[in-house]
């Protein structure tokens, strides 16, 4: 009974300790530990849970792991309906609404909140007694379906609302999934022949949508807070103040949302953030203008399907028309055919677009894509330009329509679609195109980072029969390289340093450089600060590898797949002799810095924004170094932002830290605060 009475204490602790690092690192952006001392405390709890069943709560954050597997998702009829918004175009018409506001209220001039309208689905909470209760999707704004479960895996909605909150409260939000997350997926979707999405809103709308809530937790879905349908007691006034209340009972609200005095800086607010929007994280289509007293808002009421005391002014669509010149195949180096379209240049959203990616044969059957359809593109911010429809009542008669080859284009070998797969693939281990971009991506800068070692080199290199496999990079000799066309002397020494300094890479660069199927950079991040060397990872069995949290069965599958072949086994013995660094004797990195021991307090815990070029040193190993001296790194700047480090030629990042008071770092200074870590100037560059 002690050691019961014990384990109950210990859980408690944990999820408090969980529920508060949960909060700091999703909702405030302003983690206090790593993401190992963080993963330390959930295996405990878990472990605790395990051994003592009876001690389960459905509030724990363990559950976001994923809970039961749904068979059905039940309606929920919506306390409140979740109306929609009317929209607006241009800023005539968002006058327009602001004078309509104005005549009805009798006022001059009416305060407005802004915000950027995020491009996801709409959910609502409802929460008993402080704790998630029942969470549901918009449906007909009637009634809705009940994704509880799935909700809970997203670790930016508390399931345990902090202290002072009503017995009974309903909240409106939007799940969304970032950019870099949407793109990790579709790659791993399409690694695995499976169809891609067509934008991150699908992405999300499908993730929340899965019958197993494990899946969903795999997505790393994210989500803001931005309504309280129902405010009682009268202490809040503005919708402004509700956005604080959000704040303090733990909801994720988004920083740019701003106050405006007048429709005049609303619409300032709205060209200002239209200049922003590819460099956000998530995709945004416009933004939400909604009048700030609720005083108002009650007496402007609703009509049958929108309030009136709101409107969402929609940007331009980032779209264009365009005819498809041609389809061709690419191989890639898992030897997936890609279908990819040839398009008559087009600019799309400032940016010339001349190809777009059609992902496989399904994809190009579903949307009939014909050679010479007049289709219409997007391009949604960092992902790749695709065909959104085709437009068949344009076409001339003399439309082809597209097949997939029956052999490799690059080799002419057997091509095979496995059951249950989307995608075509090359059989053959030697193919050109596969040997081709295997050497490509062994050689990028987010696997081993050869300055040099790019896609028209690593042709000339194949061209000449220098190369055959990503081993034989490492005996490669200066006066063998001077042989190629426009390869200097110059030019040649700094590849063979460049080759030379990739050999102290980390382990988990070597592991992604492989291209190991499904093993993506946090995979092999995973994996490395788990086995710690690649002789273990070599030997680890498909049930080692799930073990390790976050790990599924397509990486464990992928990685024994690639061990069990000898050719594989004895590419990385060559790496390995060839002095290819193969353990992380410190998993943290920090002895390799030679400044173990030392404080760090100008980075342990601060969130860095790199932005511009940097001279001294590329951006990825500037973040590289600010990471492991316990640094968090950002893609967008926000109050929450410590420091922008910026270059030359920085932007709007630079712009907006300006704009938020975020202490912006010359390159100088972060030379300077490395040094003062303990970091000399030869680690600094990576040497």
């Amino acid at each position: 009974m002690e050691e019961l009475d014990d384990a109950a204490l210990r859980a408690r602790e944990l999820r408090e300790l969980i529920r508060y690092h949960n909060h700091r690192y999703y909702v405030l952006d302003d983690p206090e530990v790593t993401d190992a001392e963080y993963d330390a405390l959930l295996r405990e709890l878990i472990a605790l849970e395990e051994i003592h069943p009876e001690l389960a709560d459905p509030d724990s954050p363990s559950r976001r792991v994923g809970g039961e597997v749904a068979t059905s998702f039940e309606p929920v009829v919506h306390e409140i309906p979740m109306l929609s918004l009317d929209n607006v175009f241009n800023e005539e018409l968002l006058r327009a609404f602001d004078t309509r506001v104005r005549r009805a209220v009798g006022l001059g001039s009416v305060e407005y909140v802004a915000e950027p309208k995020i491009d996801g689905l709409a959910i609502s909470l409802a929460y008993r007694d402080g704790r998630l209760f029942v969470g549901a999707t918009r449906g007909d704004g009637e009634r809705g379906e009940n994704v509880t479960a799935n909700l809970r895996t997203i670790r930016s909605i508390p399931l345990v609302l902090s202290p002072g909150a009503p017995e009974s409260l309903t909240v409106r939000g939007e799940v969304y999934m970032r950019k870099p997350d949407f793109a990790r997926l579709n790659q791993e979707r399409e690694d695995r022949g499976e169809p891609v999405f067509a934008n991150p809103r699908n992405a999300a709308a499908g993730s929340l949508r899965q019958q197993d809530p494990r899946v969903t937790a795999s997505r790393k879905l994210d989500a803001f807070f931005y309504y309280l349908p129902r405010i009682g007691g009268g202490e809040i006034g503005t919708h402004w103040e509700s956005l604080a209340r959000l704040r303090a009972l733990g909801f994720r609200v988004n920083d740019e949302i701003t106050l405006c005095r007048d429709i005049d800086q609303a619409i300032e607010f709205i060209h200002r953030i239209a200049q922003r929007r590819e460099s956000f994280p998530y995709e945004i289509d416009g933004v939400v203008v909604k009048v700030n007293r609720l005083d108002l808002q009650g007496a402007l009421g609703f009509t049958s399907r929108s309030p009136r005391w709101a409107t969402a002014y929609k940007y331009p669509a980032q779209q264009a028309e365009t005819i498809v010149r041609d389809i061709v195949v690419q191989v890639g180096r898992t030897g997936v055919l890609t279908p990819t379209a040839e398009l008559e240049p087009v600019e799309v959203s400032g940016v010339t677009v001349s190809r777009a990616s059609l992902h496989n044969q399904d994809y190009v059957q579903a949307k009939d894509v014909r050679i010479g359809d007049r289709v219409v593109i997007q391009r949604a911010g960092d992902v790749i330009p695709e065909v959104v429809r085709v437009l068949p009542e344009k076409r001339t008669g003399s439309e082809r329509e597209f097949a997939m080859p029956a052999a490799c284009p690059e080799c002419g070998s057997e091509v095979v679609r496995e059951p249950g797969e989307a995608a075509v693939r090359c059989v053959n281990l030697s193919c050109p195109a596969r040997i081709r971009e295997g050497l490509i991506h062994f050689a990028s800068r987010n696997a081993m980072n050869i300055d040099g070692l790019g896609p028209s080199t690593v042709e000339r290199l194949l061209a000449a029969g220098m190369v055959r496999d990503v081993a034989d990079i490492y005996s490669l000799t200066q006066d063998q390289l001077m042989e190629l066309e426009r390869m200097g002397e110059k030019s040649a020494a700094n590849l063979v340093g460049a080759i030379e300094k990739s050999k102290s890479n980390s382990l988990y660069r070597v592991i992604f450089a492989l291209g190991i199927r499904h093993v993506g950079e946090n995979a092999a991040r995973l994996l490395a600060g788990h086995f710690h060397s690649m002789e273990a990872l070599a030997c680890a069995t498909h049930a080692d590898l799930m073990s390790v949290p976050t790990v599924g069965g397509a990486i464990a599958d992928g990685v024994v797949a690639f061990f069990e072949s000898d050719g594989n086994r004895t590419t990385v013995g060559r790496l390995a002799e060839a002095g290819v660094r193969m353990a992380d004797e410190a998993p943290v990195g920090l002895d390799a810095l030679g400044v173990s021991g030392v404080s760090r307090p100008e980075f342990e815990g601060k969130s860095f924004v790199f932005t511009g070029a940097l001279k001294r040193f590329t951006r990825q190993r500037a973040e590289e170094l600010a990471r492991l001296l316990g640094g968090r790194i950002a893609s967008s700047v926000s109050r929450k932002t410590d420091y922008v480090v910026a270059g030359e030629d920085a932007g709007s990042k630079l712009a907006r830290a300006r704009e938020l008071g975020v202490r912006v770092l010359s390159e100088r200074e972060l030379v300077d605060m490395l040094g003062r870590a303990g970091v000399d100037a030869r680690m600094q560059g990576g040497e």
